[in-house]
């Protein structure tokens, strides 16, 4: 329940009350947003848009119709839906998958707008209890398969899994927010069940370690020492038989275990070296990666997800550099 003294503050135009009320949503908020959008950039625009549009109606919310939470949830899924609807008008960028050595890159139907998202961020924001509706573990919900999975579903679609399966809302409440008839929300529901559990299927996601246990710990540092060291043999015997690695925003990839070890025979041509500072994204093990010139700062190179299954690596995301500092990494690393 909102305290009533800090509600009549807050409608009367209290600044300051309003943050008290609202602020403790913000990190998920966030969460929320990033599932919908797959872009920590967009999710962070359609926060402030959320907030400033609470602040502006603050005066017309009626808890007797829905909590404070919901309401804040009703208005940034309908911001997200509106960046959602605006982003599918963007042209594709075009690729000339010609200029590429072979084994020729493999065309992915991951988002070009995909990134990740810190661990740091997910603290207060994903252990507040879930509505009784909800289907997923919350550390699937923010794996980067499900948030790339979810990209690919009409945007309404997108909104009702979320807000039922993740996040456990009744059907009525999400009808609601989005202003639409409970059969609708079950309509959409089940129309994007469907196309998560296909894509699911097509992916042959398997069981992954937990997080933080000997067996991810084991996998992590096998990897770590292998590429610090380009041994390309460990890194590859690390890899499934059907391991890939995706490369947003380019709309490819190198997919199957050969096509993989043929394009990292590339990355550490030449004699190119790497250093590895790890860190975690999207409940994930993940490593910004600093080329480690003869002499100098070392400059950092790219950002690595990495997808576990079993004791094995099933896939591995690509990121630029520039996502470096949302984990508190620099943009280079002093000389050895």
């Amino acid at each position: 329940m909102v305290p009533a003294d800090l509600l009549s503050r807050a409608r009367a135009g209290d600044g300051e009350a309003f943050r008290e009320l609202a602020e403790s949503h913000r990190r998920e908020l966030r969460v929320h947003c990033y599932r919908m959008l797959g872009s920590l950039a967009d999710a962070e625009d359609a926060v402030q848009e959320t907030m400033l549009a609470a602040w502006q109606g603050i005066g017309g919310f009626a808890e007797e119709r829905a909590s404070l939470r919901t309401w804040l949830y009703k208005i940034a899924t309908n911001r997200c839906l509106n960046a959602r609807r605006a982003a599918s008008r963007r042209p594709a960028s075009q690729w000339d998958l010609s200029q590429f050595q072979p084994p020729l890159p493999t065309p992915r139907d991951e988002p070009a707008w995909l990134q990740p998202f810190p661990d740091a961020f997910l603290e207060g924001a994903v252990d507040r209890p879930l509505g009784p509706e909800a289907r997923y573990e919350q550390s699937e919900a923010i794996s980067l398969a499900f948030v790339a999975a979810l990209q690919v579903l009409p945007p309404r679609q997108v909104a009702v899994v979320i807000l039922r399966d993740v996040l456990g809302f009744h059907a009525r409440e999400v009808a609601a927010m989005l202003e639409v008839t409970v059969s609708s929300v079950d309509s959409a529901l089940k129309r994007a069940r469907a196309g998560l559990q296909r894509r699911q299927q097509a992916a042959d996601r398997r069981p992954s370690p937990a997080a933080g246990s000997p067996a991810e710990e084991a996998i992590v540092a096998s990897f770590a020492r292998a590429w610090e060291s380009a041994d390309l043999d460990a890194l590859v015997a690390l890899l499934t038989d059907d391991a890939f690695i995706a490369m947003p925003p380019e709309p490819f990839g190198y997919e199957g275990r050969d096509a993989v070890a043929h394009y990292w025979a590339r990355v550490f041509d030449a004699g190119r070296r790497f250093d590895l500072v790890p860190t975690r994204a999207n409940g994930q093990p993940a490593f910004g990666a600093y080329l480690r010139p003869p002499t100098g700062p070392r400059p950092a190179a790219a950002f690595y997800v990495l997808t576990l299954t079993n004791d094995n690596i099933q896939a591995i995301t690509r990121f630029a550099p520039t996502v470096l500092p949302w984990f508190a990494l620099p943009g280079s690393l002093p000389a050895r």
